[in-house]
C-alpha cells in the first residue's frame, strides 16, 4: 500500500509481519541469545556493520526491533531504539551527544527521579544540567552556552500535567543548533507528536501508557532523522570517525539513520541497557489499544479534574483540560487530542490530609507507577519526589499539599465516589 496509514492502524500493523518461519500472526516472543550466521562472511558483515541483522540479544532481536519500529512508525520517527527502562532511554538519549564538561539545559517540571538523575547521577559522567521553568522562554535562551548539547523536557509534565511550548523550545534550539529532546511519556503520540512540532529525539518509558497494564519496564528513543549531527563538530561521536569500527562516521555514512545506528552499535553494545523480548511483546500488545484507552483516559481525567475542582475541600487542581488551568489554549497546539490523563490537586489541610486521602481511597491503588488501565494515586512530595528540596519540589510542580492522579479507564462515576468518601475522611 502507498497510502499513509493512520494512526489506529500502525498501532496494530506497523513492525509486525506473519512470522516467515511459522505464519504466526503475532508477533512471536523470540527468547534467544544468539543468532546462527550463514557464513563467515554474513558474520563479517554483520560486525562491520554493512549489513543489518542479528547478532546477539543485548544489541537487537527480532521481538525487540519490531516494537521499536511501531513506536517510530507513530511517532513519526527515522528510527528508534528500545531499552530496558524510561530511566535507560534517557541516559541512552544523552550517551551519543554529551562528553565531559558537556551540559544539557533542562525543564525543573520533571519527574522527582530524572531531577534527580539529571542532578547527581549524570556528574559522574563528566555531565551536568542547567534547570530552568521552561515557560520562561529568555530563562532557557539564557542557560544555553557553548558546552551545551541538548535540551530536555516533558511534553506532559509528571506529575502537575503541565503543557511545555514545544513550539517555542524548537525554536531556540534549532537557532542554537542544539537537538530537542521531548520525554513523550505522560502524552503518547496518540495525543502528542513532538517531532511534527520540532523536536529532534523522543524518549519513552513504556513501562507507563504505552504498555498499559502494569506488567514489564521498558524504554525507547525515537530519532526524528532530521538533525545535522556533522554542522557545528559539537557531536564527535556522530560525526568524527569511530575508532571501534574502523573510522567509520556515523553521519556521514548511515545519514538519517546515524543516531539509531550508534545507539544500537555503541550505546547497547557498551552500556548493555536491553530491554528483553517478553517485556517488547507486552508492550506491543498495549500498543494495540492505545488510542482506545487514551481517549478514556482523557475524558476520565477531564470529569474527574471538573469534580474535584468545584469541591469545597480542594483548593486547586492542575489539569490542563481545565479552562482555569493557565495551559488550556497550549493544549490545541501541543496535544490536540486532549491533556492527558495525569494531574494533581491540592487538599486543604496541607501534608497529613493528603497522606490521609492516599490511605483513605479503595478503588485507586497507592503505587509509584502511572499510564496504568487502573487508576493510580501518590503523594508525589514523600515518595517519588522525596529525595529533591522543598523549592525544587515546588518547581517540580510537587509541593507537600497536592497529590497525584493517574487516572485510569474505570467508569468515572466510580473514581469520583472514591475520592469524594477519602476527601472525608481527609478533611473530618
Amino acid at each position: 500500500m502507498t497510502k499513509t496509514l493512520g494512526f489506529d492502524t500502525l498501532q496494530v500493523h506497523a513492525g509486525a509481519k506473519p512470522d516467515p518461519a511459522t505464519g504466526a500472526r503475532q508477533v512471536p516472543i523470540y527468547q534467544t541469545t544468539a543468532f546462527v550466521f550463514r557464513d563467515a562472511d554474513h558474520a563479517a558483515a554483520l560486525f562491520n556493520l554493512q549489513e543489518v541483522g542479528y547478532i546477539y540479544s543485548r544489541l537487537t532481536n527480532p521481538t525487540v526491533s519490531a516494537l521499536a519500529e511501531r513506536i517510530a512508525a507513530l511517532e513519526g520517527g527515522a528510527g528508534a531504539v528500545c531499552c530496558s527502562s524510561g530511566h535507560a532511554a534517557q541516559i541512552m538519549a544523552l550517551f551519543p551527544l554529551m562528553q565531559p564538561g558537556c551540559n544539557i539545559v533542562a525543564s525543573t517540571r520533571l519527574y522527582g527521579g530524572t531531577v534527580q538523575q539529571f542532578s547527581n547521577t549524570i556528574r559522574k559522567f563528566g555531565w551536568s544540567t542547567r534547570f530552568v521553568d521552561t515557560d520562561d522562554l529568555a530563562a532557557v535562551k539564557a542557560a544555553i552556552d557553548d558546552d551545551t548539547r541538548a535540551i530536555f523536557c516533558e511534553a506532559i509534565a509528571n506529575p502537575g500535567g503541565y503543557i511545555t511550548d514545544i513550539p517555542a523550545i524548537a525554536a531556540i534550539a534549532d537557532k542554537a543548533g542544539l537537538p530537542l529532546i521531548i520525554d513523550n511519556t505522560s502524552a503518547t503520540p496518540y495525543l502528542c507528536r513532538p517531532i511534527d512540532l520540532g523536536a529532534t529525539l523522543v524518549v519513552h518509558s513504556t513501562t507507563k501508557y504505552l504498555t498499559g497494564n502494569g506488567t514489564v519496564t521498558g524504554g525507547c528513543i525515537v530519532d526524528s532523522g532530521k538533525f545535522d549531527w556533522s554542522a557545528s563538530g559539537k557531536f564527535p561521536s556522530l560525526s568524527e570517525p569511530e575508532p571501534a569500527y574502523h573510522g567509520l562516521k556515523f553521519h556521514e555514512a548511515l545519514g538519517g539513520m546515524a543516531y539509531t545506528f550508534h545507539s544500537i552499535a555503541i550505546g547497547l553494545r557498551d552500556l548493555g541497557m536491553t530491554m528483553n523480548p517478553q517485556a517488547a511483546h507486552y508492550t506491543l500488545m498495549g500498543i494495540e489499544t492505545l488510542s482506545l484507552r487514551m481517549e478514556r483516559h482523557v475524558a476520565n481525567a477531564r470529569k474527574v479534574a471538573e469534580w474535584l475542582e468545584q469541591d469545597p475541600r480542594v483548593d486547586h487542581v492542575t489539569y490542563a483540560g481545565l479552562p482555569s488551568s493557565p495551559y488550556y489554549e497550549r493544549i490545541k497546539t501541543v496535544c490536540p487530542k486532549g491533556a492527558g490523563g495525569l494531574f494533581t490537586f491540592a487538599v486543604k489541610g496541607g501534608y497529613d490530609a493528603c497522606v490521609k486521602l492516599v490511605d483513605g481511597l479503595e478503588l485507586f491503588s497507592h503505587v509509584a507507577n502511572l499510564g496504568d488501565t487502573r487508576s493510580l494515586v501518590i503523594h508525589s512530595a514523600s515518595t517519588t519526589h522525596r529525595q529533591l528540596s522543598e523549592a525544587q519540589q515546588k518547581a517540580a510542580g510537587a509541593s507537600p499539599n497536592l497529590v497525584r492522579l493517574s487516572i485510569g479507564i474505570e467508569d468515572a462515576d466510580d473514581l469520583i465516589a472514591d475520592l469524594d468518601q477519602a476527601l472525608a475522611k481527609a478533611t473530618a
